[in-house]
Parts: structure tokens; C-alpha cells; sequence
């Protein structure tokens, strides 16, 4: 998703990798839940997003649809699921002491929040997003322990490889397609990465690169 802002506005001025300590800790969110009421439908899920869910709550992509946890959304050209944060009543993933129930398979977006990422130069970098969290004081933690994430470096190049793909394929889709081309592309591409379940019993990142080799081609990307 992209975003036209500047980023002296709304960060500290600094890149931060994962080895680089930011201030974000915020004492394990005692007492606050805002952010989990105010990010609207700006929480995308990538496709690990969806197997850390489907396989953590033993859960399929289309009851979790159903159920209403996930929505479908069109970002830039592109159909992709994110979070339910209906308005006024905060994440459907919320429970009764406005806690989150999905914490050990929360989505990498909320892993990192307050943090953003940057990209750049067929790479990204971590922002501190200084006005997204109202906690303080708070504390510097080092940012691969603040993502909380197994095979961290894997798990970055996955970002990186997604986040690039959708970038030229969303140009594409704009310049070199018909709308019904658009359309079944799109569908195409939902029910590949995310319908499609995956195998709880194996790694995610090889089947997720399988996926995406056998839609490269077709694409031309």
C-alpha cells in the first residue's frame, strides 16, 4: 500500500534495520488498546499473515471471511484481505479485557507497529512512526526482537520479494491489461495466495515461492 507523506512529518528522521534499537517498547501495552480500535482497514495481511492464522487458529481463509475477522479490499489495483477494525468497536480479534486473542499469530503489521517500513532502492528499512502511538514513556528495545518473528532473515526477504512483486504487477495490471484481464488476474492471484490453504505440516516460505514461481510466468513479471 502506498502512501504519499513526507517522512520528516511522521517519523524521528532515522532508518533503522533489524539490528538497530528504537525507542517503541511500551510495557507490553498495559491498559491501551487504541491502536487496536484506530487503524481502520490499513492492516494488509501477506500471505504468511494468512498461514499464521489459518494454521494458528485452525481456521480456512473463507471462514474466517465469513466470520468477519477479514475483509477483502482493492489496494492499488490489487484485491488484498486485511483486518476487520469495524468502527467504534475496535478489532474483531479483540477479546472482553481488550486483549489480543491472536497475539502468538498477530499479523506482521501489528508485530512491528509503531514501526513502518520504507522502501527504497529494491530493499526496505524500518521507520519509527513517532505520532501512531500514544504509550509513554517508552523504552528502546532492538528491532528484530520487537518483530517477534522465527527466521527473521527469511522471513525479511519474503517482505521484500512480495512487496516488489505486487509493486509490478499493480503497474501492469494499469498499463499493459483490459479491465476483464485486471479482473481475472485478480482472482487468480487471491485464491492462489491466500484461498488456497497451506500445509500446516510444512514451512511456509517454500510453498509460498512456489506459488509465486508458478504465477510469474504467466504474468510476465
Amino acid at each position: 500500500m502506498k502512501r504519499n507523506v513526507n517522512l520528516n512529518e511522521i517519523t524521528d528522521g532515522r532508518l533503522y534495520g533489524i539490528n538497530d534499537m528504537v525507542r517503541a517498547g511500551c510495557s507490553d501495552c498495559a491498559g491501551c488498546s487504541d491502536c487496536c480500535h484506530t487503524v481502520g482497514d490499513s492492516i494488509k495481511l501477506d500471505p504468511y499473515d494468512i498461514y499464521r492464522l489459518t494454521t494458528g487458529l485452525g481456521r480456512s481463509f473463507s471462514e474466517l471471511l465469513e466470520q468477519g475477522h477479514i475483509e477483502l479490499h482493492m489496494v492499488d489495483g490489487i484485491i488484498l484481505p486485511n483486518l476487520s477494525v469495524p468502527e467504534g468497536a475496535g478489532c474483531t480479534f479483540l477479546n472482553a479485557d481488550e486483549r489480543c486473542s491472536i497475539h502468538p499469530h498477530r499479523p506482521g503489521f501489528c508485530r512491528m507497529f509503531p514501526l513502518g517500513r520504507y522502501y527504497h532502492d529494491h530493499t526496505f528499512s524500518y521507520i519509527f512512526q513517532v505520532h501512531e502511538c500514544p504509550m509513554e514513556p517508552k523504552t528502546k528495545v532492538k528491532v528484530e526482537k520487537w518483530l517477534d518473528t522465527p527466521n527473521l532473515q527469511t522471513n525479511q526477504r519474503f517482505i521484500n520479494d512480495w512487496h516488489y512483486f505486487l509493486e509490478e504487477l499493480s503497474t501492469k495490471l494499469v498499463t499493459e491489461s483490459t479491465p476483464e484481464t485486471q479482473k481475472q488476474v485478480q482472482m487468480y492471484l487471491l485464491n492462489l495466495f491466500f484461498v488456497t490453504p497451506y500445509d500446516a505440516s510444512l514451512d511456509f516460505y517454500p510453498q509460498f515461492y512456489t506459488r509465486l514461481d508458478k504465477i510469474k510466468p504467466l504474468l510476465a513479471v
